[in-house]
């Protein structure tokens, strides 16, 4: 259930906050752990899914919006494009499970990125659909922002199969 892997996913925070004494270790840790899953998870999610192929970075980070958050936490982010160019999204979060349990991050701890696991999970799952991006919080309601906001910047296409033959 979403409510155990919450409880869960906090006391694995507090572990790896235990085991490294930088905030960057934890968030590097947390975004590599991230990345595993989401490798693993498209699978899942193209299945269970049945979603077509997105023609577009915006259908794509639509689909990530309005289906795969969805489909795994419970929330649907509105989504809004940050860039001319087309490949800068913002997913904004006015309610993120994994905080539920927690009320504010330790002033020893203000620049840990408590939630980057969903940045390696997007990211990882991008790449396996030969999608490259960069995943950051851009804010974060524990860090007193008024919203939790992920930015996706999409970086380059991977080349198609056919054109390497």
């Amino acid at each position: 259930s979403r409510e155990l892997f919450v409880l869960t996913y906090g006391a694995l925070v507090a572990q790896l906050c235990k085991d490294y004494e930088k905030d960057e270790d934890v968030n590097t840790c947390l975004d590599r752990m991230g990345y595993a899953i989401g490798i693993r998870l498209i699978d899942d999610f193209l299945a269970r899914s049945a979603v077509k192929r997105c023609r577009s970075y915006s259908e794509t980070a639509d689909m990530i919006a309005q289906v795969a958050f969805k489909m795994y936490l419970g929330v649907t982010p509105s989504v809004s494009c940050s860039s001319a160019a087309g490949n800068e999204f913002s997913l904004i979060l006015d309610k993120n499970p994994l905080v539920d349990f927690v009320e504010e991050l330790p002033a020893e701890r203000a620049s840990l990125c408590y939630c980057n696991l969903l940045c390696g999970v997007i990211r990882g799952a991008l790449e396996m659909v030969h999608l490259a991006a960069e995943v950051t919080f851009l804010q974060d309601r524990l860090k007193g922002d008024a919203v939790t906001e992920i930015g996706i910047t999409f970086l380059r296409k991977a080349e198609d199969r056919k054109h390497k033959r």
